[in-house]
């Protein structure tokens, strides 16, 4: 017999001990069983908040849509801008990392590797600006004014909406153009300079045809590969005003000292060849169609209003003659970005 008057409480003392607990007012096996243990309350109540803000962040966005429509646009304009530079930032950081865990040189990158840092660090730049003159107390709210007003100076291609893309390139390929005239002028005051007879024949060739508006065949600028490699059109034998006028076709700040327009332009070129080597070891038939236009606005054709086809065909025109020329004769590549542009069938007047 147990303590109780039962006999089995001896042969099973676990329940003996379950019945006395809850006999004492201890909570039941059974009900134990079914309450959710600590972590489980916090997932479910996670869940709960997650779910209930996804709802209330779908009426915030109703409500703008109906009665904001033209805040809404900057305001998705923005948050998505803001998830893809933090994308762009830790692709960039992989990348880095990369390098220096296994001893890789920014030239030894793949192309789509070498063009995703060479514009994160244009875009940084741009980016840190913002943020030094929101430094003093209750500059952001200027700040976030002067974006405002000022979206394509101060603001990169992420905080763009779809129609301000084409309108800002359009405007800076503008910008561009208006340096031709002179990188132009400047060919032709240097002709008498030229000693070799054959080269002054072959730029007085090439400036008549430009000026004629037609499009220069690959060889005529390959002739030319002498007299961009040493006096009088080598990198450094450029003057100050040609310097600044293939700064501004580079869409490349004019504003410095001749010493430091010459090692920008070195540096932009020395990286755009890189690129090219790069690419042509990919194949332009590997890039999406954005990539190639990307790739052509970056080396001077305004590709926003350009076939696909056509912007294809262009990049490999450059492809063969970029992968054509030695580090001596980069002045070449940098006068190209006028040559090959200029009098492209298709691009805009």
């Amino acid at each position: 017999m147990g303590f109780d008057g039962h006999p089995w409480i001896l042969c099973q003392p676990e329940a003996a001990a379950c019945s006395l607990w809850t006999g004492l007012g201890g909570p039941s096996v059974r009900s134990s069983k079914l309450h959710l243990s600590p972590k489980a309350d916090v997932k479910s109540l996670i869940s709960y908040v997650v779910t209930k803000t996804k709802v209330i962040n779908g009426k915030y966005h109703r409500f703008l849509g109906r009665h904001f429509p033209r805040f809404y646009i900057l305001y998705t304009t923005f948050m998505k801008g803001l998830q893809m530079l933090w994308a762009d930032a830790k692709k960039a950081r992989r990348i880095k990392t990369n390098m220096w865990k296994h001893n890789i040189k920014f030239h030894q990158l793949s192309y789509r590797e070498m063009e995703h840092l060479r514009q994160f660090r244009r875009d940084v730049t741009k980016c840190l600006f913002l943020g030094i003159i929101s430094i003093p107390p209750f500059a952001n709210y200027l700040v976030f004014l002067l974006m405002y007003l000022f979206p394509r100076q101060l603001l990169i291609k992420h905080f763009w909406t779809a129609k301000q893309q084409i309108d800002f390139l359009d405007i800076y390929h503008a910008l561009r153009k208006q340096s031709h005239p002179e990188i132009l002028c400047y060919l032709e005051k240097i002709i008498p300079l030229i000693s070799d007879a054959g080269l002054r024949w072959h730029v007085t060739e090439l400036c008549t045809k430009l000026q004629r508006g037609t499009h220069p065949a690959i060889h005529d600028i390959l002739a030319l590969r002498e007299c961009f490699s040493n006096h009088p059109l080598s990198m450094n034998q450029l003057h100050a005003l040609q310097l600044k006028a293939l700064s501004r076709a580079m869409l490349l700040t004019p504003y410095l000292p001749s010493f430091l327009l010459r090692h920008r332009l070195k540096a932009h070129t020395t990286v755009i060849h890189q690129l090219d080597k790069a690419l042509a070891k990919l194949g332009i038939g590997q890039l999406t169609a954005q990539e190639v236009r990307s790739a052509c606005y970056l080396r001077g054709l305004n590709s926003t209003h350009i076939a696909e086809e056509r912007c294809r065909t262009w990049l490999g025109e450059w492809l063969q003659i970029s992968c054509s020329l030695k580090e001596a004769e980069l002045s070449l590549l940098l006068h190209n970005v006028f040559l090959l542009s200029t009098n492209y069938i298709g691009t805009r007047r």
